[in-house]
């Protein structure tokens, strides 16, 4: 019997680690193509890893809550034989990077550090941060608290904290010049000086229930707060007459459906106006760095979507603009039936530079819409409804029935003025108006 080395999958260039939910089988399982072993996670998106092969699962070589790398060996499964006639590479067993050791002789100030302390187990559920197990045993090995922690800046992705962050700000403190260091030290001192109030205590009945976030509920609250921490929110709106659009779209919607088996909605034009502002108005598609400014080259719009659990994901139109609105209607379809399923891979949540959210699918006219960082603007749009409105025409005002709607958008204020964020808010609105009631879908 050959072994066959199950390998965590690539999930995108942008996705370096995974973390295992859950083992679907257990060794002596009799598995089949295709069949799920584990359940995965990154930090936006829930998924399957299935087999490629069938035979038996002879041994799992990491638990759930492990954070695994990509391309890493997890499991061995028994097979018939093997491929071509090759033998199986042989089975490695992960690098345990828990009990890790690091190199840290080449940071000044270490071995001293070392040699008069001896590491600290700390708990770190008391953190709302995430931290892999590597950087968790190194600030452990350098006596480092979980409070101090928690105040360096992380440079990986949603601001996570890499090793070679951890062991920067590490010489950096012990040489004593990193403004980070500092500003964790006076953090530190400051909470010691003056603690945080305690939170309010929330008093529980007896016939109250209480329900524990899941994993992405959390991943959620901690990326909301950090946002509103990060960066000051402005919110701006306007309310556009979308009756042309409106009336367009009940016009091809049935002839659309038969011809390209897809039904059109609002939301893929609502993209198509945004990725047009965007390029009319381009220091909307930034991000912040420190006090750089990084102008984004492509136009990669998330869009909202709300799943049966009641949590929310993101996936992301890459080169939006460069689609017509027959690619961004199929585009959108298929991201959002996906969405729904839980189909979608990691790098399909990531490197989105400006954000849609539809807050009109719910029945809401309007909405504040909290900034998706690195991200500086949101735009949400309400929901669409009839009313009068004064017209202007050649023999003077008249009032008729319109279709009409609110659009806002939340900006950064660091990089986005009223003078911008009002700008470019109202060339959206501009886009809807004046649509071609005799548009062709192309």
């Amino acid at each position: 019997m050959a072994q066959y080395e199950l390998l965590l999958p690539k999930m995108g260039e942008s996705v370096a680690e995974a973390t295992i939910i859950k083992w679907t089988k257990q060794p002596g399982d009799v598995i089949k193509l295709d069949d799920t072993v584990l359940e995965i996670a990154t930090d936006k998106v829930d998924s399957e890893v299935p087999s490629p092969v069938e035979g038996k699962l002879v041994k799992q070589l990491f638990n759930a809550d492990d954070v695994v790398q990509v391309g890493a060996v997890i499991a061995i499964i028994e097979i018939e034989g093997s491929e071509g006639g090759q033998e199986s590479k042989p089975v490695q067993e992960p690098v345990n990077t828990e009990n890790e050791t690091v190199k840290t002789e080449n940071i000044p100030g270490v071995n001293q550090l070392q040699a008069t302390a001896a590491p600290v187990a700390q708990d770190f559920k008391n953190s709302e941060r995430f931290y892999s197990p590597l950087v968790k045993n190194i600030a452990s090995q350098e006596n480092i608290s979980i409070t101090e922690l928690d105040q360096i800046k992380g440079s990986g992705a949603e601001g996570r904290l890499t090793k070679d962050d951890l062991l920067n700000y590490i010489k950096s403190k012990n040489a004593g010049s990193a403004p980070q260091a500092a500003s964790a030290q006076q953090a530190v001192s400051k909470q010691v000086e003056t603690p945080k109030s305690a939170p309010a205590t929330v008093s529980v009945s007896g016939g109250d229930e209480i329900i524990e976030m899941d994993r992405m509920r959390k991943l959620i609250a901690d990326h909301m707060v950090m946002s509103k921490q990060t960066s000051p929110h402005v919110t701006s709106f306007v309310e556009a007459d979308v009756t042309n659009m409106v009336l367009w779209r009940n016009k091809v919607k049935k002839t659309f459906e038969q011809r390209e088996n897809e039904k059109i909605t609002f939301t893929p034009i609502f993209i198509e106006a945004v990725a047009k502002a965007i390029k009319d108005f381009p220091m909307i598609n930034v991000s912040v760095n420190g006090t750089q400014i990084i102008k984004k080259k492509d136009i990669n719009i998330g869009m909202a979507a709300a799943l049966p659990s009641g949590n929310l994901i993101v996936p992301v139109i890459k080169n939006a603009d460069q689609l017509n609105l027959l690619g961004l209607t199929k585009a959108v379809n298929d991201l959002a039936n996906r969405s729904r399923a839980s189909k979608l891979k990691p790098d399909e949540t990531q490197g989105g530079t400006f954000t849609l959210t539809n807050v009109g699918s719910f029945g809401n006219v309007m909405g504040t819409p909290i900034i998706n960082q690195p991200q500086v603007a949101i735009m949400a749009v309400g929901s669409i409804k009839k009313k009068p409105a004064v017209l202007e025409t050649e023999y003077g005002d008249v009032i008729a029935v319109r279709h009409m709607m609110f659009l806002s958008l939340s900006y950064d204020h660091r990089v986005v003025d009223g003078s911008l964020g009002g700008s470019f808010l109202r060339r959206v609105a501009d886009y809807l108006e004046n649509w071609d009631i005799n548009r062709e879908i192309n």
